[in-house]
């Protein structure tokens, strides 16, 4: 189908050369010499592009902008004038213009703003995926390598990077050959978990990457300053491409220091991941240390009720007497709270925020219908997320410290991963109804689809019954059980879990910003 563009200007016998170029290009031009034509011609046809003449008589080149734009708010506009004024550029610019062209214009130039403007989106995509093509045999040959934790982190990176890319190009093709290397990617780093897991908890060492129960003392702790006030800002479940959505917003508002990760510990659950994050201890060490504190998963309490009590703990164990402070968000009152009182914590050298609005919607989305066709794919979901951050009191909160001498850690406890592939487990009544791991006695269960601790001491995970074990799911699988198997195989496929392994639920995000 042609592109059809329209060309105002009083002076359009002039630029008959340009026109007749484009159309040897393949554009459809229709030429006018004044604004009230332009605005006439816009009303009777369909126009894919205009070039606007900033300059003419009876209605301006703005004056005529303002009207199409106020009747076809779509419609992308091209200024094009003789003057170099800031005044007009900003006027023009503010009235949300496509481009900005200098007279004279030269037909490579007009062709260029064309491409920018109209075949932008498929040169784009072109592009991203001949790159993707080529990078896919790289990507190939690095699963295969012997990776330690660090590469395994950088790998998980880079998938995200070409997630995002192709996703933006819609390359439905390249996207299905992605989930594929996706795929395969997550089979070698559930090996590489397998194999490496219990030996980091047991001997950690060099090569040990920071984990949930050391991710303050290693990643936080070191950053802190008597005078700058750090707001450590754990957001429950945001994955890695999350958090690159939201990282265009932050860093408009904030300098980017530094972007890090973290192992999350298994279970990849709030229960487990969030109480070693406060606590700077293993679930085990929690449960032996503070046994008031800790309740196995079957027992009636909340679960995470005691992280600002393990946070102060965990301070004074690493000899820090300082002023702290712990806020959890449920809803839209507490962080409204949070946007009120963010200014008063820059009194405290460290303060703690737990958010937990993504973590909530991948809950409800599995509930609900109707958050299941709005968040259907990893792309709406990321969606969903943005949309979420950028109208919460969270970033106003955020957007309060700007100008202030603050740093602000941005992390999670643990991801969460699309589950396609259902695994059959038998369990007595007492055995966890979590879809990704299960705990208790007697399991019966494929062993090829899951990671299984026998013993959990090894693991460092505290045990309700003297023969309790833990099975973790890898890959994309979820537990279900024999009784209306088929109910719960299709009522759970393709919802987001968490509590097992896969790059996204294991390999979390830690970015590190300051106000400019």
């Amino acid at each position: 189908m042609d592109t059809k563009i329209l060309w105002a200007d009083d002076e359009i016998d002039l630029l008959k050369p340009q026109i007749l170029f484009l159309e040897q290009k393949g554009y459809k031009i229709s030429a006018v010499s004044n604004g009230y034509d332009a605005i006439d011609k816009c009303n009777e046809e369909d126009f894919d592009l205009v070039f606007l003449d900033e300059n003419m008589p009876g209605i301006s080149g703005l004056e005529t902008l303002s009207k199409i734009k106020f009747l076809h708010n779509d419609l992308p506009v091209v200024m094009i004038t003789k003057s170099e004024e800031e005044n007009i550029m900003e006027e023009a610019i503010g009235s949300q213009i496509a481009d900005y062209l200098i007279k004279p214009v030269r037909p490579n130039q007009v062709l260029l703003s064309i491409k920018k403007i109209i075949d932008n989106k498929r040169l784009v995509s072109e592009k991203t995926s001949v790159s993707y093509r080529q990078q896919f045999q790289q990507i190939m040959m690095e699963l295969n390598d012997d990776l330690d934790a660090e590469a395994w982190a950088e790998l998980y990176k880079k998938l995200i990077y070409w997630d995002l890319e192709l996703d933006k190009s819609s390359n439905t093709d390249m996207l299905d050959v992605f989930e594929m290397q996706k795929v395969e990617a997550n089979k070698e780093f559930y090996k590489y978990i397998q194999k490496n897991y219990t030996k980091w908890l047991q001997k950690p060492d060099a090569g040990t990457p920071a984990q949930s129960h050391t991710l303050i003392k290693k990643k936080v702790l070191p950053i802190l300053d008597n005078d700058v006030p750090t707001f450590f800002i754990l957001i429950d479940n945001l994955r890695y491409d999350h958090y690159k959505m939201l990282e265009p917003i932050l860093k408009e508002r904030f300098k980017k220091v530094s972007e890090d990760f973290f192992y999350s510990i298994l279970p990849t659950t709030t229960q487990y991941s969030r109480n070693a994050i406060f606590s700077g201890l293993m679930p085990s060490e929690i449960n032996k240390k503070y046994p008031d504190k800790w309740f196995f998963d079957d027992e009636n309490e909340g679960k995470n009720l005691h992280e600002a009590f393990f946070l102060e703990e965990q301070l004074k164990r690493n000899g820090l007497n300082i002023k702290s402070s712990y806020t959890k968000i449920t809803n839209h009152k507490d962080g409204k709270e949070l946007e009120d009182n963010i200014l008063n914590m820059m009194h405290n050298q460290f303060n703690a925020i737990v958010y937990n609005f993504v973590d909530m919607l991948s809950h409800v989305r599995t509930e609900m219908e109707v958050l299941k066709e709005i968040a259907n794919d990893e792309a709406a979901y990321r969606s969903l997320t943005l949309s979420w951050f950028e109208h919460s009191p969270l970033l106003s909160a955020l957007e309060k410290l700007q100008g202030k001498k603050a740093r602000i850690v941005i992390t999670s406890d643990h991801g969460t991963t699309r589950v396609k592939t259902p695994s059959k487990v038998v369990g007595d009544k007492n055995t966890t109804t979590n879809l990704r791991y299960k705990t208790g006695k007697n399991l019966n269960f494929n062993p090829k689809e899951v990671f299984e601790v026998k013993n959990p001491d090894e693991a460092f995970l505290p045990k309700s019954n003297v023969s309790s074990s833990y099975i973790f799911a890898k890959e994309d699988y979820y537990f279900c059980y024999p009784n209306n198997y088929n109910y719960f195989v299709n009522f759970f496929r393709n919802t987001f879990q968490h509590g097992g392994i896969s790059l996204e639920e294991v390999i979390v995000p830690v970015a590190i910003f300051e106000t400019k």
